[in-house]
């Protein structure tokens, strides 16, 4: 069982994602013709409000990675992916803030799909003349 602590413990966006990703297939049902479940369970005012503490948690943030501010629509992602039976049952693994991270649309695909590929990558640093050849020589 994975969680929100043991995550947090890991510095890096590269490290928190291969500590969440899932290597699941682009196309595999997950709730099937039962899908309205997640949308009634989603419209929740009691996830609303955990979702909500989740984000002010994490400042908005992918993974939780302070620099990584996630500028479109903020997912709260399960850590550990839910079921239909949890939904029905209501686990309280559904609403446990250690159970949930901030991630942005494009690394909560990655994560599912086990695809790094889709992340957006740490810029790399720049220096003074490094896209100039003549000047960068290292002699």
């Amino acid at each position: 069982m994975r969680t929100y602590s043991e995550l947090v413990k890991l510095p890096t966006f590269e490290e928190r994602y291969e500590y969440l990703k899932l290597n699941g297939e682009v196309g595999v049902d997950t709730f099937g013709f039962e899908r309205w479940l997640n949308q009634v369970f989603y419209a929740d005012p009691a996830w609303k409000s955990v979702r909500s503490k989740v984000i002010v948690r994490d400042n908005a943030c992918d993974l939780g990675i302070q620099d990584r501010a996630i500028g479109g629509t903020i997912y709260v992602h399960h850590i550990n992916p839910i079921v239909r039976e949890d939904i029905v049952n209501r686990n309280p693994i559904l609403l446990d803030p250690e159970n949930l991270i901030c991630v942005s649309l494009t690394t909560h695909n990655a994560i599912h799909y086990g695809d790094d590929s889709l992340l957006i990558k740490t810029p790399k640093e720049r220096t003074v003349n490094d896209t100039c050849p003549w000047k960068n020589r290292k002699e």
